[in-house]
């Protein structure tokens, strides 16, 4: 189905991201998380809720804020009026780096047409290759299983650089001590960071950040987000659902899904529709953090239109009284 958006589509999208960004922006530093959350998450919902199109959340918040999350997965956002489109939204990516006044804390949504969209369902954790354009077409399922060295040799060789040269986003968590000393040894820079790995998949796919890659086991809702922003941008990814426990082991077998099977961004996003918006809450590499002066507040976005190629940075100004 073809999704046949309004002329406005991206700037309301924009609009989405920017109001929950104002909502979380008063939440910076404040070490509050369900609070900044949950502030975020309702003025997104309210957002969405005015947009004209039949919406349906694919990947909800009812894993941070509970069932009766506004925004929880399957609930029905828009006015009904508009076309069929799948809804991919995290108020706040890296919400602990926020209420700790950190770097990294992004606000995004994305829309494409119904049943365009991977769900992971019941997962909660997915491992991750994630490329940019430059060195799309050399990630091979066997880079998963591969040592990172071998991985690390391919991605250079293709974006024309040194081992020694590549930069690799990688979460800071105890299960990746190996990969990281792996990287380390290979010669190649490790960037660690404490959360927010769609925001960390975003810049990866992104040219110019002086980031080449993010590789590593992150949340699985992140890795559909980091699928459809690799799409959008003609980057690539490789991801396997990679469970942590026994118990998300069970729950994903009773789903009937894969942990074995290795997706792409292809398969993630069935679609070259993708309308991907992203505004800055706490400084980035991409974006600019929120502002707060005396009579205004500021903002710095990212619109991205797969179908066109086209990504637009738009800063804005909005009435304090916001």
């Amino acid at each position: 189905m073809k999704l046949q958006p309004s002329r406005n589509i991206g700037l309301d999208l924009i609009r989405v991201t920017e109001t929950a960004a104002l909502a979380a922006g008063r939440w910076v530093g404040s070490g509050d998380f369900i609070s900044a959350h949950r502030a975020a998450t309702r003025a997104m919902a309210d957002a969405l809720n005015t947009l004209d199109m039949n919406g349906r959340v694919v990947l909800g918040e009812e894993g941070r804020l509970g069932r009766n999350a506004p925004l929880r997965s399957g609930v029905a956002v828009g006015t009904g009026n508009g076309p069929d489109v799948d809804v991919i939204v995290d108020p706040i990516d890296g919400t602990d780096l926020l209420v700790k006044g950190a770097p990294g804390a992004i606000s995004l949504v994305c829309i494409a047409p119904r049943d365009s969209v991977w769900s992971p369902k019941a997962a909660v954790y997915m491992e991750k290759i994630v490329v940019d354009a430059d060195a799309a077409d050399v990630l091979v399922p066997e880079c998963l299983d591969a040592p990172a060295a071998w991985t690390l040799a391919l991605v250079a060789r293709a974006k024309d650089k040194a081992v020694r040269d590549l930069s690799v986003t990688v979460l800071d968590r105890p299960r990746h001590a190996d990969l990281i000393n792996e990287i380390r040894q290979a010669g190649a820079k490790v960037l660690l960071r404490k959360e927010g790995d769609a925001e960390g998949a975003l810049t990866a796919v992104t040219h110019g950040t002086g980031v080449d890659m993010l590789m590593g086991v992150g949340g699985a809702s992140q890795g559909v987000i980091a699928g459809c922003a690799a799409k959008a941008l003609g980057g690539g990814m490789l991801a396997r659902l990679a469970p942590q426990t026994d118990e998300e082991e069970v729950e994903l077998e009773k789903e009937g899904l894969s942990k074995g099977h290795v997706l792409t961004e292809d398969e993630i996003a069935k679609t070259d529709q993708l309308f991907f918006a992203a505004t800055g809450i706490t400084n980035s590499t991409l974006l600019r953090g929120m502002q707060f002066f005396s009579t205004y507040a500021r903002t710095h976005s990212l619109l991205i239109r797969s179908e066109t190629g086209t990504r637009r940075f738009i800063d804005a100004e909005h009435s304090a009284r916001i």
